[in-house]
Protein backbone atom coordinates (compact mmCIF):
# COMPACT_ATOMS: atom_id res chain seq x y z
CA UNK A 1 0.00 0.00 0.00
CA UNK A 2 1.58 3.67 -0.60
CA UNK A 3 1.42 5.69 1.59
CA UNK A 4 1.74 9.85 1.17
CA UNK A 5 2.55 11.95 4.43
CA UNK A 6 1.79 15.85 3.44
CA UNK A 7 3.05 14.36 -0.62
CA UNK A 8 6.58 12.29 0.76
CA UNK A 9 6.69 8.99 0.29
CA UNK A 10 7.00 6.67 3.40
CA UNK A 11 8.97 3.84 2.70
CA UNK A 12 8.51 0.25 3.62
CA UNK A 13 4.74 0.10 2.78
CA UNK A 14 4.74 -1.38 -0.45
CA UNK A 15 5.16 0.68 -4.05
CA UNK A 16 6.14 4.02 -4.88
CA UNK A 17 3.59 6.25 -4.30
CA UNK A 18 2.89 8.51 -7.38
CA UNK A 19 4.41 12.60 -5.75
CA UNK A 20 4.05 13.52 -9.63
CA UNK A 21 0.11 13.77 -10.20
CA UNK A 22 -0.98 17.63 -10.67
CA UNK A 23 -3.04 19.08 -8.21
CA UNK A 24 -6.11 19.43 -8.45
CA UNK A 25 -6.94 16.02 -10.11
CA UNK A 26 -10.84 15.78 -10.97
CA UNK A 27 -13.69 17.13 -9.91
CA UNK A 28 -16.90 15.17 -9.57
CA UNK A 29 -19.62 16.14 -11.67
CA UNK A 30 -22.06 17.63 -8.85
CA UNK A 31 -24.95 15.40 -9.38
CA UNK A 32 -22.58 12.52 -8.73
CA UNK A 33 -22.76 9.82 -5.80
CA UNK A 34 -20.16 10.38 -3.95
CA UNK A 35 -21.34 8.48 -0.67
CA UNK A 36 -20.18 10.42 2.59
CA UNK A 37 -17.34 12.94 2.58
CA UNK A 38 -15.48 15.54 4.45
CA UNK A 39 -14.45 19.07 3.40
CA UNK A 40 -12.25 20.70 5.49
CA UNK A 41 -10.41 24.54 5.43
CA UNK A 42 -8.53 26.40 7.81
CA UNK A 43 -11.92 28.23 9.71
CA UNK A 44 -14.38 25.85 8.57
CA UNK A 45 -15.04 21.99 8.06
CA UNK A 46 -17.67 19.47 7.89
CA UNK A 47 -19.31 15.98 7.31
CA UNK A 48 -22.29 14.89 5.34
CA UNK A 49 -23.54 11.32 5.49
CA UNK A 50 -24.51 10.28 1.88
CA UNK A 51 -26.14 6.54 2.13
CA UNK A 52 -28.15 4.45 -0.59
CA UNK A 53 -28.04 1.28 2.33
CA UNK A 54 -28.71 3.55 5.32
CA UNK A 55 -30.87 6.22 4.82
CA UNK A 56 -32.49 6.41 8.30
CA UNK A 57 -29.69 8.04 10.26
CA UNK A 58 -29.36 11.65 11.84
CA UNK A 59 -27.18 13.04 13.87
CA UNK A 60 -27.34 13.77 17.61
CA UNK A 61 -25.34 16.49 19.69
CA UNK A 62 -23.70 14.82 22.83
CA UNK A 63 -21.47 16.38 25.21
CA UNK A 64 -18.43 14.77 24.11
CA UNK A 65 -19.23 14.77 20.16
CA UNK A 66 -21.73 14.55 17.07
CA UNK A 67 -23.17 11.11 16.89
CA UNK A 68 -24.23 9.28 13.64
CA UNK A 69 -26.64 6.65 14.27
CA UNK A 70 -30.22 5.45 13.73
CA UNK A 71 -33.52 7.21 13.49
CA UNK A 72 -36.10 5.85 15.93
CA UNK A 73 -37.65 3.74 12.95
CA UNK A 74 -35.08 2.85 11.13
CA UNK A 75 -35.06 -1.24 11.02
CA UNK A 76 -32.63 -2.97 13.00
CA UNK A 77 -28.85 -3.52 11.74
CA UNK A 78 -25.54 -5.45 12.86
CA UNK A 79 -23.49 -3.09 10.49
CA UNK A 80 -20.87 -2.25 12.81
CA UNK A 81 -20.22 0.60 10.43
CA UNK A 82 -23.53 2.45 10.68
CA UNK A 83 -23.11 4.20 14.27
CA UNK A 84 -20.01 6.23 15.38
CA UNK A 85 -19.37 9.36 16.88
CA UNK A 86 -18.47 11.58 13.53
CA UNK A 87 -17.28 15.01 14.91
CA UNK A 88 -15.37 15.59 18.22
CA UNK A 89 -13.64 18.70 19.26
CA UNK A 90 -10.61 18.00 22.22
CA UNK A 91 -7.86 20.08 24.04
CA UNK A 92 -4.44 19.23 22.87
CA UNK A 93 -1.49 20.63 24.69
CA UNK A 94 -1.31 23.17 22.27
CA UNK A 95 -5.28 24.17 22.36
CA UNK A 96 -8.42 22.95 20.97
CA UNK A 97 -8.51 20.82 17.72
CA UNK A 98 -11.60 19.45 16.19
CA UNK A 99 -11.52 15.96 14.45
CA UNK A 100 -14.19 14.77 12.19
CA UNK A 101 -14.62 12.34 9.35
CA UNK A 102 -17.16 9.07 8.70
CA UNK A 103 -16.38 6.34 11.27
CA UNK A 104 -15.11 4.52 14.54
CA UNK A 105 -11.04 5.67 13.64
CA UNK A 106 -12.24 9.38 14.76
CA UNK A 107 -11.94 8.31 18.20
CA UNK A 108 -8.44 7.78 18.04
CA UNK A 109 -7.47 10.37 16.55
CA UNK A 110 -9.07 12.66 18.75
CA UNK A 111 -7.68 10.64 21.71
CA UNK A 112 -3.90 10.73 19.98
CA UNK A 113 -4.93 14.71 19.62
CA UNK A 114 -5.20 14.85 23.52
CA UNK A 115 -1.75 13.02 23.84
CA UNK A 116 -0.42 15.71 22.10
CA UNK A 117 0.27 14.00 18.90
CA UNK A 118 0.71 16.16 15.40
CA UNK A 119 -2.24 16.35 13.23
CA UNK A 120 -0.49 14.51 10.70
CA UNK A 121 0.70 11.66 12.83
CA UNK A 122 -3.16 11.26 14.35
CA UNK A 123 -4.91 10.98 11.23
CA UNK A 124 -2.23 8.79 9.97
CA UNK A 125 -1.43 6.34 12.51
CA UNK A 126 -5.45 6.25 13.68
CA UNK A 127 -6.46 5.68 10.05
CA UNK A 128 -3.44 3.23 8.98
CA UNK A 129 -4.39 0.79 12.22
CA UNK A 130 -8.30 0.56 11.37
CA UNK A 131 -7.37 0.51 7.74
CA UNK A 132 -10.70 1.06 5.29
CA UNK A 133 -13.88 -0.65 5.76
CA UNK A 134 -14.17 -4.20 5.21
CA UNK A 135 -17.37 -4.59 3.91
CA UNK A 136 -18.69 -5.11 -0.08
CA UNK A 137 -16.79 -2.01 -0.91
CA UNK A 138 -13.74 -1.54 0.48
CA UNK A 139 -14.91 1.90 1.50
CA UNK A 140 -12.28 4.20 2.17
CA UNK A 141 -11.98 6.15 5.54
CA UNK A 142 -11.66 9.50 5.49
CA UNK A 143 -11.15 12.19 7.93
CA UNK A 144 -10.00 16.11 8.82
CA UNK A 145 -8.46 17.78 11.61
CA UNK A 146 -8.82 21.88 12.14
CA UNK A 147 -6.44 23.40 14.81
CA UNK A 148 -7.13 26.70 16.50
CA UNK A 149 -4.32 27.75 14.61
CA UNK A 150 -5.82 27.08 11.60
CA UNK A 151 -4.00 24.05 10.47
CA UNK A 152 -6.19 21.97 8.64
CA UNK A 153 -5.11 18.49 7.48
CA UNK A 154 -7.28 15.64 5.29
CA UNK A 155 -6.83 11.97 5.01
CA UNK A 156 -8.06 8.86 3.71
CA UNK A 157 -7.49 5.36 3.54
CA UNK A 158 -8.14 2.92 0.98
CA UNK A 159 -7.45 0.01 0.08
CA UNK A 160 -4.48 0.80 -2.53
CA UNK A 161 -3.40 3.71 -0.42
CA UNK A 162 -2.83 5.88 2.69
CA UNK A 163 -2.91 9.86 1.90
CA UNK A 164 -2.51 12.73 4.35
CA UNK A 165 -2.04 16.36 3.31
CA UNK A 166 -1.82 19.69 4.97
CA UNK A 167 -4.52 21.99 3.05
CA UNK A 168 -4.89 26.02 2.73
CA UNK A 169 -8.57 26.18 1.06
CA UNK A 170 -11.31 24.03 1.75
CA UNK A 171 -10.93 20.17 0.17
CA UNK A 172 -12.80 17.31 -0.25
CA UNK A 173 -12.65 13.78 0.09
CA UNK A 174 -15.09 11.35 0.02
CA UNK A 175 -15.73 7.84 -0.24
CA UNK A 176 -16.50 6.90 -3.92
CA UNK A 177 -15.63 8.72 -7.19
CA UNK A 178 -13.85 11.60 -5.26
CA UNK A 179 -11.54 9.10 -3.11
CA UNK A 180 -7.90 11.55 -3.01
CA UNK A 181 -8.32 15.30 -1.94
CA UNK A 182 -9.64 17.94 -4.27
CA UNK A 183 -10.37 21.61 -4.05
CA UNK A 184 -14.48 21.95 -3.12
CA UNK A 185 -16.44 25.44 -3.14
CA UNK A 186 -17.40 26.11 0.24
CA UNK A 187 -18.71 29.30 0.96
CA UNK A 188 -19.55 28.94 5.02
CA UNK A 189 -18.42 31.22 6.85
CA UNK A 190 -20.30 29.29 10.41
CA UNK A 191 -20.86 25.79 11.68
CA UNK A 192 -24.29 25.95 10.83
CA UNK A 193 -23.79 27.27 7.05
CA UNK A 194 -21.30 24.26 6.91
CA UNK A 195 -23.62 22.20 7.80
CA UNK A 196 -26.41 23.36 5.80
CA UNK A 197 -24.37 23.83 2.42
CA UNK A 198 -23.00 20.35 2.49
CA UNK A 199 -26.21 18.89 2.66
CA UNK A 200 -28.01 20.91 0.13
CA UNK A 201 -25.14 20.13 -2.07
CA UNK A 202 -25.79 18.72 -5.29
CA UNK A 203 -24.09 15.24 -4.23
CA UNK A 204 -26.67 12.44 -4.00
CA UNK A 205 -28.35 11.22 -1.28
CA UNK A 206 -28.09 12.86 1.26
CA UNK A 207 -28.80 11.95 4.69
CA UNK A 208 -27.33 14.22 7.64
CA UNK A 209 -24.47 16.89 8.17
CA UNK A 210 -22.16 18.45 10.74
CA UNK A 211 -20.46 21.56 10.78
CA UNK A 212 -17.40 23.12 12.43
CA UNK A 213 -15.67 26.70 12.71
CA UNK A 214 -12.96 28.10 14.35
CA UNK A 215 -14.40 31.57 16.43
CA UNK A 216 -12.68 33.77 18.81
CA UNK A 217 -14.38 31.34 21.71
CA UNK A 218 -13.27 28.18 20.12
CA UNK A 219 -15.02 26.13 18.05
CA UNK A 220 -18.78 26.11 17.26
CA UNK A 221 -20.25 23.01 16.01
CA UNK A 222 -23.75 22.39 14.23
CA UNK A 223 -26.03 19.57 12.58
CA UNK A 224 -28.43 19.27 9.77
CA UNK A 225 -30.80 16.38 9.68
CA UNK A 226 -32.83 17.72 7.04
CA UNK A 227 -35.93 18.12 9.05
Amino acid sequence: MPLSIDGQFVPGRGARARTDIPFPLTRAPPSMYVGRFVVVGPEVGAYRVSSRSFPNRELTARDEALTVGPTEDAPETDNPYVSYNCLRVVETPTGETAAFGNGSHVDPIAEKLELGYPARDALAESLLALDYEKDDYDTPRIAATIGDDGEALIGTVRKDALLVETVDEPTLVATYETDAPEPFDLEAESATEAASEVYDHEFEHAVCAAGVARTDDGFETAIENGD
